[in-house]
């Protein structure tokens, strides 16, 4: 078995150019209010990885150029489609009368586990995902299709929000990922 790491020419897909012509999945993601660089640089180098049509940066949520978003967003933040909005609660709104399917990750009464949530490719889904320290907006939840929760079983009764975000993007890549192989 080989077992030599990849090297950079390895690991290199395609070009942004190229990136940028990808088909991407049915997916957007929406910050509320994330008020670290850090998480956003972070949100935007695995919406990159797994191929999310954009991301929408609500209220406070850090907008590039940055150089805290580009230090962990590697690049990524010249690949993935972005745009900011003011109020978040009204672009979702405004996504869920375009039929687009809203998901708060959120730990909530009636929510419903990640391992349990199986996403369809026949809908396009909308991932909403809050401030550091509130969470996302209860009217957010309160409209939202479904409550998504990550199971945990530790002391720590959550995870950061970056890398909340970045365990609920895989689940939904692992779904979707047939729309664009």
């Amino acid at each position: 078995m080989d077992t030599l790491k990849k090297n950079i020419v390895e690991l290199t897909h395609c070009s942004v150019s190229e990136y940028k012509g990808l088909r991407k999945l049915p997916l957007r993601v929406l910050t509320d209010n994330v008020r670290s660089m850090y998480n956003i640089g972070a949100i935007f180098r695995t919406s990159d990885a797994f191929l999310v049509d954009e991301i929408i940066l609500a209220g406070i949520s850090g907008r590039p150029p940055h150089p805290e978003i580009a230090k962990t967003a590697l690049g990524a933040e010249e690949t993935v489609a972005w745009r900011h909005v003011d109020d978040a609660v009204a672009e979702v709104e405004c996504l869920k009368k375009e039929g687009w399917k809203v998901c708060s990750l959120e730990q909530a009464h009636g929510s419903v586990s990640l391992d349990c949530f199986s996403p369809s490719v026949n809908d396009r889904y909308l991932l909403v995902v809050g401030n550091e320290v509130e969470g996302v907006n209860q009217n957010i939840v309160d409209v939202s299709d479904v409550i998504l929760e990550i199971p945990q079983h530790g002391v720590k009764h959550s995870l950061n929000v970056s890398s909340s975000a970045s365990i609920a993007l895989w689940h939904f890549f692992s779904a979707l990922r047939a729309l664009v192989d």
